[in-house]
């Protein structure tokens, strides 16, 4: 893995240590754009990822879990035959913009240095965090199947789809949970352009993979200087 990653080794190879960390927790059932970085990449992501993500979401009226997704367990059931197309498209525009949000109890957000998702599957008591400012570029309905209904979100950090489209379901007197979430975009990598899928995780895909991304990201000056002094260095997202 060193010598692939162009790692310079010395002296016992157990005592030596190759980073690699992620650009921001993706929900354990979503799917999507997860960017990855290693060795000095790793230091990039701050910068990397300061732009919007975007989400596709498949949510289902009439039913909430305590997850807010369909992982957790059902907490309440409440008929939504009176919702209609117009009136989803109506309320999705109250939740476009500079908006108050309340964060999920489960989640990666930590209370004492654990996350309060561990903490809720322990069964300790955990009180809900605050409504905090989040931001929603656009907010679209792609499609209107009772019970389920299909958006586009394209986001600020921090935000949470599935408590997005708990409130939603409030909104129109009923509830709703998340049934599927794909991460579409982070940043400047998309999932369609830039996605690299496990069938072609190869040295030569992977290689290809990150000299895409390193020119996405990098002058030219500052791209020679990589390839040189950390060719291994850099990030890629996979699927």
């Amino acid at each position: 893995l060193f010598a692939e990653a162009g790692v310079q080794t010395k002296g016992n190879k157990r005592n030596q240590v190759l980073k690699i960390g992620h650009g921001g927790t993706l929900d354990s059932a979503a799917t999507g754009v997860l960017v990855v970085g290693i060795g000095k990449g790793t230091k990039m992501l701050g910068t990397m990822l300061a732009g919007s993500k975007k989400y596709t979401a498949i949510g289902m009226l009439g039913k909430a879990t305590d997850t807010l997704d369909a992982t957790g367990k059902v907490t309440e059931e409440k008929p939504y035959d009176q919702v209609t197309k117009g009136d989803l498209e109506n309320v999705l525009q109250k939740f476009t913009g500079d908006i108050m949000q309340v964060p999920p109890l489960y989640s990666a957000l930590k209370k004492d240095g654990e996350r309060l998702s561990t903490l809720m599957k322990r069964g300790e008591a955990v009180e809900a965090k605050p409504a905090r400012p989040v931001r929603v570029y656009s907010l679209s309905l792609q499609q209107f199947q009772p019970p389920l209904f299909t958006l586009d979100v394209e986001c600020g950090g921090g935000f949470y789809v599935r408590s997005l489209v708990n409130d939603i379901g409030k909104e129109l007197s009923t509830c709703a949970s998340v049934q599927e979430l794909t991460r579409t975009k982070q940043g400047p990598f998309t999932l369609e352009e830039h996605a690299l899928h496990e069938d072609k995780w190869t040295i030569d895909e992977i290689a290809q993979s990150l000299e895409r991304c390193t020119a996405l990201l990098l002058g030219e000056p500052a791209r020679k200087k990589l390839k040189t002094e950390h060719p291994g260095e850099t990030a890629v997202i996979c699927e």
